[in-house]
C-alpha cells in the first residue's frame, strides 16, 4: 500500500477534547510534518525570492483553555515572527488543508497593499479555477475565486483598505478526503505549484518588482 503524506489522524486531532490532549495529538501527529515542510519551503522561498525566509510552526502557546481548531506552518522573511508581514502558510482545519498567502490584521501597511492589489486585480485572472479567497484567517470559510472575481474579490480588497481589522487570504483549500490521497512527492509538488501561482500576488503585496 502506498504511504500518503497526510493521514486521517492528522485531521482528527481537531476532534480531540481538551487543550492538553489536543496539543499532544498535534505535537505527535502533525508538527513533525510542519517542521519538515518548514525546512523544504523556507529554502524554496529564499532561493526564489532572494530574501532569507524562515519557517514558523504554530505553537499555540497563548492558549490556556480553548484548544486550537486549526494549525499551520507559516513562511516569512523575518526570523522573529510573521504576523506583521504578508506571509505564506500550509495548514490544516479538521475539514481541509490550506495553502495560502495571507495579509492578516497585524499587518501595518494594509492600505498600501490593498491599493496595489486593486490596481493589479487582473493578476487574479491568471490563477487556476480551483483557488479560493477569504477574509478571516480565524474561520475555515472561503469563496471560490471563480465566483469571487464577479464582485466579492473587489469587496474583500476594498475592506482590507478601509477596515483596520480586515484580512485577505488567497490560495487553495483541499478537502481532507483529497488531501489524504497525496504521496509525499505528490504533495510537495502540488504545494510548490500552488506557491508558484501565488508568487506574483505576493510580490505585489510587498511591492517587489
Amino acid at each position: 500500500m502506498v504511504k500518503t503524506f497526510w493521514e486521517a489522524k492528522d485531521f482528527d486531532v481537531f476532534q480531540v477534547d481538551g487543550l492538553e490532549n489536543r496539543m499532544n495529538a498535534l505535537i505527535e501527529n502533525v508538527r513533525p510534518k510542519f517542521e519538515m515542510l518548514g525546512k523544504q519551503y523556507s529554502h524554496y522561498f529564499s532561493s526564489t525570492l532572494g530574501d532569507e525566509f524562515f519557517p514558523h510552526v504554530a505553537k499555540h502557546a497563548r492558549r490556556s483553555v480553548n484548544p486550537p481548531n486549526d494549525s499551520w506552518v507559516a513562511f516569512a522573511p523575518y526570523k522573529r515572527g510573521y504576523k506583521a508581514l504578508p506571509h505564506f502558510q500550509i495548514g490544516l482545519w479538521g475539514s481541509h488543508l490550506f495553502i495560502i498567502v495571507a495579509v492578516i490584521y497585524e499587518v501595518t501597511d494594509k492600505v498600501a497593499i490593498a491599493e496595489r492589489l486593486l490596481k493589479k486585480k487582473s493578476l487574479f485572472n491568471k490563477l487556476p479555477d480551483d483557488f479560493i479567497a477569504a477574509g478571516d484567517h480565524m474561520k475555515p470559510d472561503s469563496i471560490p475565486l471563480k465566483k469571487a472575481k464577479k464582485g466579492e474579490l473587489k469587496e474583500l480588497l476594498t475592506r482590507l483598505h478601509n477596515v483596520k481589522k480586515a484580512e485577505f487570504l488567497i490560495g487553495r483549500h483541499i478537502s481532507r478526503e483529497n488531501a489524504v490521497q497525496f504521496t509525499e512527492d505528490e504533495f510537495l509538488n502540488f504545494a510548490e505549484e500552488t506557491f508558484n501561482h501565488l508568487l506574483p500576488i505576493y510580490k505585489v503585496m510587498i511591492n517587489k518588482k
